[in-house]
């Protein structure tokens, strides 16, 4: 006994005899001690986070109240959008767009893949076109901008033209467009650069001047869609975001791939607020070969076939969720294409030696490239519209367009389900985004239309010009109909065959219905299986079959 005391007084560990000989209450007792011990770590590391992040949300509220009185509103404004991380500290990263404006030289951007070097690889050189906005075009703005500051305007006003004319880029570049294993046949549709938003993410801040610095298959694009503007995101504030591509013709060596981008432009710079400039879309193809060692065709622009194709917002204070104003217009021309295939840097002559790919007298060699037998191809509309749904699943049920949808209406026996809005429904050009990227996705809805309508939708400006076609009266008749119940900004209608509207309800007014508690709406929630349904889906499908009811008299008729 006298030993075990004094290897205890003298720091020595017990052996495992000592453990033996403890009684079982104090071998308990050491037990209960160890779990509580753990359970009380467990129980402060949570709280000693909360701690900290409590901490933090002082000292970023404290740095807040400081830069509004050392600032005011607006240099804080100008200073959040330079700070990407919201700590209200500027690092040198973050500081750098404005050393950049202050001393006039650009250093070469930075990007987080290198551009691949390949000496001895084929390049590309592509020709950038543009023709400026039409000003006239912009549906609020247009009466000589009233209301609205020239500085605000001033980066869509001096951008005339591209801000690169041509540049040229390795082919193996253009390997980001290759499709993924798995995704060879004819319709198959992958993401090039994927979305990150929906309808439960949100969206992307306003108040922002510079993009972030683009990150893999993101950097060829950013340069790209350079050669238009210094100032692209390639990723847009809004839903569907990034890019994806579909092969639409295929043989022994090529694809020939389409494309669709939805990308957008900041025209202002500091001192300005924000300007936002948005086309519809940005599509395009590319034949390349399938190790990308060589670009045959490649060609992206932004559609000009619809009256309206460019969305426009810019802030007029410093706020993120206020003062934003928004218009819409026509931009004729934004186009990239190569001027020819990809060549050689270098080529071989007969006997192996190396020289370059110009000719005596320095004019370049004539190539001669063999003609492309595709093996399996569909049409581009088809491809495009696999780009369509994959970006929008709405369009899963067929949209027709005006004339055509109360035709086969007609034909079938079935109501137009017509959606009237301000700007595009399928392209970033859009006044309905909350309405596409919700109810009309939601696969109850899909079922309905489906079955008992025939659907499509219009821009206001085109029925107010079908309006006044004295040639065409019939349809100039159902666009009078659909303009007469028209209320700014979407207007969703059930109509006839004949054009007359017998239901409708505007999208501020759905939002508004399906905003409401349950317990605040009338009558009992309308649902097509026994599992949960949201309130906007059920309200939609009440809607429409309110419409096919109050149709019926006339359609038994």
């Amino acid at each position: 006994m006298a030993a075990d005391v004094d290897k205890t007084l003298a720091g020595e560990p017990k052996d495992d005899h000592d453990e033996d000989r403890a009684t079982p209450s104090s071998r308990r007792a050491r037990s209960r001690f160890k779990q509580f011990s753990s359970l009380f770590l467990i129980a402060a590391v949570p709280f000693i986070g909360f701690c900290i992040k409590y901490y933090q949300g002082i000292q970023l509220v404290k740095r807040h109240e400081a830069g509004l009185k050392e600032l005011g509103a607006d240099g804080l404004f100008f200073f959040s959008s330079l700070d990407i991380d919201h700590d209200l500290y500027l690092s040198p990263e973050e500081f750098k767009p404005i050393a950049e404006k202050l001393t006039g030289a650009a250093p070469p951007p930075e990007f987080e893949e290198e551009i691949p070097h390949d000496p001895n690889g084929e390049t590309l050189t592509l020709h950038a076109k543009m023709q400026p906005l039409l000003l006239e075009s912009m549906t609020k703005s247009k009466d000589g901008f009233l209301g609205v500051s020239h500085s605000s305007l001033s980066g869509l006003r001096f951008w005339k033209r591209p801000a690169v004319l041509s540049s040229t880029f390795y082919a193996r570049q253009f390997k980001v467009f290759l499709p993924p294993s798995g995704k060879s046949a004819l319709g198959d549709t992958w993401w090039i650069i994927p979305s990150e938003l929906n309808i439960f993410t949100g969206y992307l801040p306003n108040n922002h001047y510079h993009p972030p610095t683009p990150r893999g298959k993101e950097v060829l694009i950013h340069s790209m869609l350079s050669m238009f503007h210094p100032r692209p995101f390639v990723k847009s504030r809004f839903a569907p975001q990034g890019a994806v591509a579909c092969i639409r013709a295929a043989s022994d060596f090529y694809y020939d791939i389409v494309f669709r981008i939805h990308a957008e432009f900041q025209l202002n710079d500091v001192p300005d607020f924000p300007f936002w400039f948005t086309p519809g879309q940005f599509a395009g193809n590319i034949i390349l070969s399938k190790d990308a060692s060589h670009v045959r065709e490649f060609h992206l622009y932004v559609p000009n076939d619809k009256s309206l194709n460019v969305d426009m917002e810019w802030l007029y204070g410093a706020s993120e969720s206020s003062n934003m104003e928004v218009d819409i217009g026509y931009l004729p021309q934004m186009d990239l294409r190569a001027e020819g295939p990809s060549t050689p840097s270098v080529i071989y002559d007969e006997q192996g030696n190396m020289i370059d790919s110009r000719g005596e007298g320095g004019e370049p060699i004539q190539f001669v490239f063999e003609e492309i037998v595709w093996s399996a191809e569909m049409s581009r509309e088809e491809a495009s519209r696999h780009l369509e749904v994959t970006m929008y699943p709405f369009k899963k049920v067929p949209y027709l367009p005006f004339n055509e949808a109360f035709s086969r209406a007609d034909a079938e026996k079935k109501l137009v389900h017509s959606i009237l809005l301000w700007g595009a429904l399928d392209d970033q050009s859009c006044s309905g985004r909350t309405l596409r990227e919700t109810v009309l996705e939601s696969s109850p809805v899909l079922a309905l239309l489906n079955q008992s309508f025939i659907s499509s939708w219009s821009l206001v400006k085109e029925l107010e010009d079908l309006r006044g076609d004295k040639k065409n009266l019939d349809l100039s008749e159902k666009a009078r109909l659909h303009l007469e119940k028209y209320t700014f900004p979407v207007e969703m209608m059930v109509a006839l065959p004949n054009g007359t509207v017998v239901h409708h309800i505007n999208a501020n007014n759905f939002l508004d219905q399906t905003s409401m508690k349950p317990e605040e709406e009338e009558g009992p929630a309308i649902s097509f299986s026994a599992g949960f349904e949201d309130p906007s889906t059920s309200t939609y499908i009440r809607f429409l079959q309110e419409g096919l009811e109050k149709a019926r008299p006339y359609l038994e008729s």
